[in-house]
């Protein structure tokens, strides 16, 4: 039932939706349960924000004395730039691009599901990092009961199919019909993509709810087709969409030769929106090593928050060389930085 909310629910439930550590998003959430409005057209939301802060304490609070081993979890702390899960069926080489794009040591083998548990490794592009992380597959007969769990801290999927597999239309429908009735949608959208280059939104059946869910996550998803070395047409991507009725990116791909992966890092820095911030101290050269990373459109603030919440919290002004009309001009923290720029953070 939609009903009206205040404007500090709508700032915790966006700080949940950014939040990367489950004690960050135990706090929002329980933001969000103190701001929402009480009446019967919330009790279903009020229900699943208690549920979801009940098992996020458990999760913190770990395995109780004298009682069962709790499960593990599934989840990889997110590093680098932006961490991408890969998502696949069974055998459509996932593993492989695993492996060949981080160095990993995940297990390959020409069996299904060898991999059993989420394998993290980093992709490098430039003077950054993207984590990529290997998970079991997905098929229309099982999935694991954790595997969603572990998804939705992501900033992006890659779905992995092999074109030469002519089930391949059936898993991306079946994978694609699996996460959404788990409110995880595999979204054709990237923030980092011009308005005139996004494609349509990605729901099955492409509708958004009169009560938006604060807790369906839209993962942005690249399509990549592997196993391009034994020559699939050059069209069958696009039949393969069309089929589907997606409109993925899309890139074409072979773990064996390496075909098409050079490009894989410039897609997600662009399709992500990174932007790359380099700080300096007074009077001293940048550090030109090791850049902070945001997003477009973020902040001197969001900057100051990942190099320190002390700082950020303390921040007074900044000042900027790069996008700013002078170099080492002062900016506020509110100053929206660009890709490369040198910040200089006084607080």
């Amino acid at each position: 039932m939609p009903t009206n909310v205040t404007a500090e629910y709508r700032k915790a439930e966006q700080a949940y939706r950014q939040a990367r550590q489950a004690r960050e998003r135990l706090d929002c959430l329980k933001a969000m349960l103190r701001s929402l409005p009480k009446h019967k057209g919330t009790e279903h939301l009020q229900a699943d924000i208690k549920g979801r802060i009940k098992q996020l304490t458990d999760e913190l609070s770990g395995p109780r004395r004298g009682g069962a081993r709790s499960a593990a979890l599934h989840t990889v702390r997110p590093e680098g730039a932006a961490q991408i899960c890969l998502i696949g069926a069974p055998n459509c080489g996932k593993s492989a691009l695993h492996a060949r794009l981080t160095g990993s040591q995940t297990q390959i083998g020409p069996y299904p599901h060898t991999t059993h548990s989420p394998v993290p490794g980093m992709l490098a592009y430039q003077d950054i990092h993207f984590q990529l992380v290997d998970l079991p597959p997905v098929d229309g007969r099982f999935m694991e009961s954790w595997l969603v769990g572990a998804i939705k801290p992501a900033d992006a999927a890659l779905l992995v199919v092999d074109l030469g597999d002519p089930a391949c239309l059936d898993q991306v429908i079946a994978i694609r019909e699996q996460l959404q009735a788990r409110r995880l949608i595999l979204d054709e959208r990237w923030p980092g993509l011009d308005p005139g280059e996004e494609a349509r939104p990605s729901g099955i059946d492409g509708d958004e709810p009169a009560w938006p869910d604060p807790f369906l996550v839209r993962l942005p998803t690249l399509l990549l087709a592997n196993k391009a070395d034994l020559d699939p047409g050059p069209d069958e991507v696009r039949v393969l969409e069309e089929l589907a009725g997606v409109r993925y990116p899309a890139l074409a791909t072979s773990a064996r030769t390496g075909q098409g992966l050079d490009r894989l890092g410039a897609m997600l820095f662009r399709g992500l929106g990174i932007v790359r911030v380099y700080t300096k101290a007074p009077g001293r050269p940048a550090d030109r090593d090791r850049p902070f990373t945001v997003r477009r459109g973020d902040t001197v603030l969001d900057v100051a928050v990942r190099v320190h919440q002390d700082i950020a919290a303390a921040l007074r002004f900044a000042r900027i060389w790069g996008s700013a009309r002078f170099d080492g001009q002062q900016v506020g923290p509110e100053h929206r930085v660009a890709d490369g720029d040198v910040v200089e953070l006084h607080h």
